[in-house]
């Protein structure tokens, strides 16, 4: 007689999977089962990835999203796939629930400020190419019919989904991993970040929040969030940058002026139920700023928000919504 090992009466352990995927990392701890093949998961999760990185990088010319960037005409319809399809309906949600604050169109001006496809640039754009790119930017010149077809409105428009895409990929390997009947683990890419249960200690999940500074190391820790059952992203000013004289010129762009922010804000975190929301979100509140930003979190069931300005001064200052929790 052969007695079998109850998968739920193994001893566990705490495994590490990293890899690449996005033009970043990731990094998974999970706690498993002595049994659990590390091997097999850890070829799920690139092949996974690989498949939405296929369906939205702007750097492979093949991608979905390049595929349609390249339609020049209002008529033709373009098929996505279920994943591409489901980051469109988060987009057009939150380019309404934040004034267009969050867009998905900004393609040409990041392009213009050489902070995407094209490469670096390092110079100012013209005023009049700013104002041209803008004309062909808006998230409402994109439509998704009833039958999960996509078309341009204008012929011009292009997508770059680069600031909610990778919290689409955080949550594509929680469900992974969730099917796999892994119920503790974290999940980080490019520091997008989802906690599901506890660590193998019992303990929350503890997340940290880099330090918004340009000579702050990635390893310094502004603050600490505990995470379960939950996702956080931050967007910030001050790793994707280029400085002229004095004034730098960062990657976060305002889709009302097409300039980068310029509103004190240096840093936003989010905390929602899923890294697409927290990633987007993220994004737009940088755009918001804190009264704004705020008042829109504090609307939002099970969302939360830490806005970090830089004051005159050179100090920073905290603008948390109402449900941060700091550890």
């Amino acid at each position: 007689m052969v007695s079998l090992l109850c998968m739920a009466c193994q001893p566990r352990r705490e495994v590490r999977l990293t890899g690449k995927t996005m033009g970043t990392t990731y990094h998974i701890t999970a706690v498993v089962g002595l049994l659990t093949s590390t091997d097999a998961l850890q070829e799920k999760i690139d092949a996974r990835l690989k498949a939405i990185n296929r369906s939205m990088s702007t750097f492979d010319p093949d991608s979905e999203l390049s595929r349609f960037n390249a339609i020049t005409t209002s008529t033709e319809r373009f098929s996505p796939s279920a994943d591409f399809r489901h980051v469109l309906k988060v987009s057009a949600e939150l380019y309404r629930l934040t004034d267009g604050a969050w867009d998905g169109t900004l393609d040409p001006l990041i392009n213009l400020w050489g902070f995407g496809r094209k490469g670096i640039v390092h110079t100012v754009p013209a005023d009049e190419k700013i104002r041209q790119a803008l004309t062909h930017v808006g998230f409402d010149q994109i439509r998704l019919d009833d039958a999960g077809r996509m078309h341009k409105l204008d012929p011009a428009v292009t997508l770059d989904l680069a600031s909610i895409a990778k919290g689409y990929g955080v949550d594509a390997i929680a469900r992974l991993l969730g099917d796999a009947d892994i119920a503790d683990f974290i999940v980080e890419i490019g520091g997008e970040v989802y906690a599901r249960g506890h660590r193998k200690d019992g303990k929350a999940w503890r997340i940290g929040i880099n330090r918004p500074d340009k000579e702050a190391s990635f390893t310094e820790v502004y603050k600490v969030v505990p995470l379960t059952n939950q996702a956080m992203a931050t967007s910030g000013d001050y790793r994707i940058f280029f400085q002229i004289g004095e004034h730098a010129y960062a990657h976060i762009l305002d889709p009302r002026t097409g300039r980068p922010v310029t509103n004190g804000v240096v840093s936003a975190s989010v905390v929602a139920a899923n890294c697409t929301v927290a990633d987007g979100l993220a994004t737009a509140l940088m755009v918001m700023g804190p009264e704004k930003g705020i008042a829109l979190v504090d609307r939002l069931p099970d969302v939360a928000c830490l806005i970090v300005t830089r004051e005159a001064d050179g100090s920073l200052k905290d603008h948390p919504s109402a449900g941060f929790v700091l550890h």
